[in-house]
């Protein structure tokens, strides 16, 4: 970066997650339209494992919690603009960083929606048998991971009491051994990294989303979504997205509730009104449009 700096005139630069940023700091830079793109506020994660920790994990999260959240303010007032994928995360960061308010805002993630297409031509990958629910997402993430434990644990055996034959597929790569594990139970199946993730979106009765520790707007409930398929999450996972459940399935945090609204989803039928509402609030092209203008617009920060 630093190399690309001096050899070119760079007008403006854009830095996705605070990780990145690391790299366009110091007073060289002073004058250069910089927008960070965190995303979430990572922070705030770290604060929500040691808030479900124990010692001595929870005092290491919530150091991390407290540097991290330095770190994030020190970026929000040195850059340009920085943005978060949600009008909450933003709001949050602006209470936890309250003389950043200026330099904050928002910006949505987006869909590939010609990808994610209930259409498109895709084998079945399930093996004959009664309804899935599904979950994707990389199964080494410790929120993903507790989510799905958390499923397999609390809500899918009430599933099965009343869908016996019903599976649950955990659908994703690197699993952990504590995922691994939960194949060893009835009608779970722990698939690993597979070629497309669309197949197993479009044959499954309904994707669920159970995520207790999550920030911002969750891919995996838009592209679910966008696949036209009946979508039940907690409210953490509909942040930004639906969380009235106006098209979502459910919209659940109790483990009874979430089971019940699984089970009926089992039997609706694809959601097409899930899609359209991808379609008019999750393009790319009109999120990456309000990006070049927010590139355009502001006038070069000036602190280091």
């Amino acid at each position: 970066v630093e190399g690309l700096r001096t050899r070119e005139r760079l007008d403006a630069v854009v830095t996705f997650s605070s990780t990145m940023a690391q790299f366009v700091t110091g007073a060289q830079w002073a004058g250069t339209t910089r927008v960070a793109d965190f995303i979430d506020v990572d922070s705030e994660k770290w604060r929500q494992y040691a808030a479900s920790g124990k010692p001595p994990a929870s005092w290491v999260y919530g150091r991390e919690g407290r540097t991290l959240l330095a770190f994030e303010r020190r970026i929000a007032l040195a850059f340009t603009r920085t943005l978060f994928v949600s009008e909450a995360e933003a709001d949050l960061f602006v209470r936890r960083a309250p003389e950043t308010r200026e330099r904050v805002g928002w910006l949505s993630n987006g869909v590939d929606t010609d990808f994610f297409d209930p259409t498109a031509d895709l084998d079945d990958p399930y093996p004959a048998g009664g309804p899935v629910a599904v979950f994707t997402g990389a199964m080494d993430y410790r929120p993903n991971v507790e989510a799905v434990s958390w499923f397999s644990d609390e809500i899918f055996p009430r599933v099965l009491q009343r869908r016996p034959d019903a599976r649950f597929y955990v659908v994703g790569s690197k699993p952990t051994r504590v995922v691994r594990q939960l194949a060893e139970r009835t009608g779970i199946v722990v698939t690993g990294r597979v070629p497309d993730v669309r197949a197993y979106l479009k044959f499954a009765a309904v994707a669920v989303a159970p995520l207790r520790i999550a920030r911002g707007i969750q891919n995996k409930v838009l592209e679910a979504l966008a696949m036209a398929r009946p979508v039940v999450c907690t409210s953490s996972a509909a942040e930004g997205i639906d969380p009235r459940g106006s098209v979502i399935a459910g919209v659940e945090d109790d483990p009874l509730r979430f089971a019940d609204a699984t089970v009926r989803a089992m039997d609706s039928a694809p959601r097409a009104d899930a899609r359209q509402l991808v379609l008019q609030r999750f393009s790319w092209d009109s999120h990456l449009r309000a990006l070049d203008a927010l590139i355009d617009a502001d006038p070069p920060c000036v602190s280091s």
